[in-house]
């Protein structure tokens, strides 16, 4: 077995990664005055549709009836005692900050990162000594049971010598531990992070990623972490390296080294509560989401090169559906943008087949405020669009979207306005 790493030299922290078990349903079980890990309940976007989502399920739901998010409401089991609760995502984001609100409370803002609404990691090292030097498991149980006490939401705790430890040990041991707390460090790294049965439980791990690591002939976290590393690094780049550095549990990232780089692409995407089969209905709700990509494009002062448009046909159809890129001079104009969307449904979109879910995106991103002219266009032409654009945004953005929208948004089967009164699309 290739040694490649001396963890003696590696960066030792106490990191916790902590999960906010089943959020969304946990947060409705607490509202509604039941036990989160007691109740049968399930968080359901779309509900009275049966393409309806479970964006959450409950512990009990998902051990006694089977479901997981994403199930579909049609394949949800009856049972008298279950509840289908239709998301409330305003309430489930106060509750998260309730819970952000006590964490702050024991670690400084700069030893904290929150990863996710439902995930945060804490640094224990810069305030262990404000608690006696106590123990790391001892400060991540009192931390448990105070976000219990202050929000009613249970937790789950990895604890590791970086993120990546602390990550590992909540999704592949804390989650299922009765305790809901585990600690992973270097010297666990070969029984722990190579034990992993399935490669897409390791973080990072994907199945295209997968699948790329199985035609090498790496089909474990072991064979992976003991793999020629440069071999790796010449067939996936940089991404092969990380790969094999963090199967043998190294991460030399630090909480305060985090930042938010610029994004590399912006994209949208909605499944919708019923099949739709109208070429003019479905172009309506292209129209409206390129609307929208442009307008999170010229927010971040970020123009697209490269659109991309995903159609997911209906489960009773062969096809799964397709999708395709084209490439344009760079743009965050809606109208071009979604020429462009339209042009490509025309190209590969099949006549009468049944569509459930669209995605747009916009790839290849240039960040200035420089305007791009066309020289087959007049120019003052070109230069009052982005200014009406401009105007249009700072609109909805003080009056809400539904202030201004295109007329064939007020279609009986368009989506724009239900989407906009909810947060993250439910």
């Amino acid at each position: 077995m290739a040694v490649f790493f001396d963890y003696s030299q590696e960066p030792r922290s106490d990191y916790l990664c902590i999960d906010c078990r089943s959020f969304y349903a946990s947060c409705e079980a607490v509202m509604r005055g039941l036990d989160p890990l007691k109740a049968l309940l399930v968080v359901l976007s779309g509900g009275d549709s049966p393409g309806g989502l479970i964006l959450s399920a409950s512990p009990q739901a998902k051990e006694r009836l089977g479901v997981s998010n994403v199930t579909r409401r049609s394949e949800v089991p009856n049972h008298p005692d279950l509840i289908l609760a239709p998301p409330r995502m305003k309430e489930y984001i106060e509750i998260n900050l309730k819970i952000l609100e006590t964490i702050a409370t024991y670690v400084s803002p700069e030893d904290f990162h929150v990863y996710s609404i439902d995930e945060v990691f804490v640094k224990y090292d810069n305030v262990k000594h404000l608690y006696q030097n106590k123990d790391v498991t001892l400060f991540a149980l009192a931390l448990m049971r105070k976000i219990t006490e202050n929000t009613g939401i249970r937790t789950a705790i990895g604890i590791g010598d970086n993120m990546l430890l602390a990550k590992l040990a909540l999704d592949n041991e804390a989650k299922r531990n009765p305790l809901a707390i585990a600690e992973w460090r270097y010297e666990s790294v070969s029984s722990k992070v190579w034990g992993i049965q399935k490669m897409t439980d390791f973080w990072g791990i994907a199945h295209r990623t997968e699948k790329r690591l199985n035609d090498k002939g790496i089909r474990t976290i072991k064979e992976l972490a003991n793999y020629d590393p440069y071999r790796l690094k010449q067939s996936m780049g940089v991404i092969g390296a990380q790969l094999h550095a963090h199967a043998n549990g190294i991460d030399r990232s630090q909480i305060g080294d985090i930042y938010k780089p610029a994004e590399k692409s912006f994209s949208n995407s909605q499944i919708l509560l019923k099949d739709y089969n109208d070429v003019r209905e479905i172009k309506v709700i292209i129209r409206e989401m390129s609307d929208l990509l442009a307008s999170r494009l010229r927010k971040k002062q970020a123009k697209t090169a490269c659109i991309h448009l995903f159609i997911g046909y209906s489960k009773i159809e062969q096809e799964r559906g397709f999708a395709h890129q084209l490439k344009i001079p760079e743009t965050n104009n809606t109208t071009t943008i979604s020429l462009g969307l339209l042009q490509l449904f025309d190209q590969y979109y099949k006549p009468g087949t049944s569509v459930r879910q669209i995605g747009v995106g916009g790839f290849r991103l240039h960040y200035h405020t420089n305007i791009q002219l066309d020289l087959f266009k007049e120019p003052e032409q070109q230069i009052k669009q982005e200014q009406l654009h401009d105007l249009k945004d700072k609109i909805r953005e003080k009056y809400g979207f539904q202030s201004l929208i295109y007329a064939s948004s007020l279609l009986e089967n368009a989506t724009a306005i239900s989407r906009s009164t909810k947060i993250g699309g439910h």
